[in-house]
């Protein structure tokens, strides 16, 4: 069954001109020259330390219909990404302007969709996240009608994407706070390692070649009723992390993952709230798993 579901936390800036492109590449943590109509990337803006200011999904317009750049990021950050985007603007010649009263953000999924109403564009973190749609929030259910989907609320959409074990910035880790590779941007497809200099891109460099991320999003599940998000994560009386959002018996935890090794191989059980809960491998993970033994070179 196909579903499509408006998230309304969702908002939408538009960078235009004719030095967008460049502008948006010398501070994102992705490639810009890679993205085209129909071929999105997912990026962030770094502090010059290095921590997610904002994360967000960049698409391009095709020409035909005005061209330009739309930032598909937390709505309620979009008024500071702007603020931000023009402080770094300096002469380039880029207009930015948040459109979140007037666009929303449809996502869709499985497969993909081909949108009449809107921007479509595959979501770039994982495929089977499926399509996401930049359009007037009440066009939504028509396009959904047009592409066969059944309208679900945002809380369907939410579980699918915990499921899949990817994060979401302000409840599984907090702006401001955190590394590209602590909320798996390196892992999602959100970090382009051989592009030129960005903001923040030394210290993302020097984690990736030193492998040193300690810390992690990791998804987990539980038998019991949820635990409360935002409460800590405990391999006995020793705190290990915080749990972020929950759904449907899955989850996800920003855990230290070396001291949840040690437990593991302590054989002590990790406990949120004093509700039991597991780690589960993603399809996407391709750092150290812990509890997992290396193989032999």
């Amino acid at each position: 069954m196909i579903q499509a579901a408006l998230l309304p936390e969702r908002g939408v800036v538009k960078v235009a001109g004719e030095d967008a492109r460049r502008f948006l590449n010398g501070l994102a943590t992705n490639d810009i020259g890679k993205v085209a109509p129909g071929r999105a990337r997912f990026a962030a803006l770094l502090t010059p330390q290095g921590k997610i200011v904002v994360d967000f999904i960049v698409a391009e317009a095709d020409a035909e219909v005005g061209g330009g750049y739309f930032l598909d990021c937390p709505r309620a950050l979009a008024p500071a990404l702007v603020e931000k985007l023009n402080f770094y603007k300096l002469r380039a010649k880029v207009t930015v302007e948040d459109l979140s009263q007037a666009l929303g953000v449809l996502a869709v999924w499985p497969g993909q969709a081909d949108s009449e109403y809107g921007l479509g564009y595959a979501d770039p973190r994982h495929a089977s996240l499926g399509t996401r749609i930049i359009l007037p929030p009440q066009l939504a259910a028509e396009e959904a009608a047009d592409l066969g989907a059944t309208p679900v609320d945002a809380e369907a959409y939410d579980a699918h994407r915990i499921a899949l074990g990817v994060p979401r910035g302000g409840t599984d880790f907090i702006y401001g706070d955190t590394f590209p590779h602590e909320a798996d941007m390196d892992q999602l497809a959100g970090v382009d390692f051989d592009k030129g200099c960005y903001v923040g891109q030394e210290v993302v460099s020097r984690v990736e070649h030193r492998a040193t991320a300690r810390s992690r999003v990791v998804p987990i599940a539980y038998d019991d009723v949820s635990p409360m998000p935002g409460i800590p994560v405990m391999a006995g009386d020793r705190e290990v992390g915080h749990l972020g959002s929950t759904a449907k018996g899955r989850g996800l935890a920003l855990l230290r993952l070396d001291r949840v090794a040690d437990a593991l191989v302590a054989g002590q059980p990790l406990t949120a709230g004093g509700i039991a809960i597991r780690l589960v491998k993603p399809d996407w993970a391709r750092f150290a798993w812990p509890g997992e033994r290396k193989a032999a070179g």
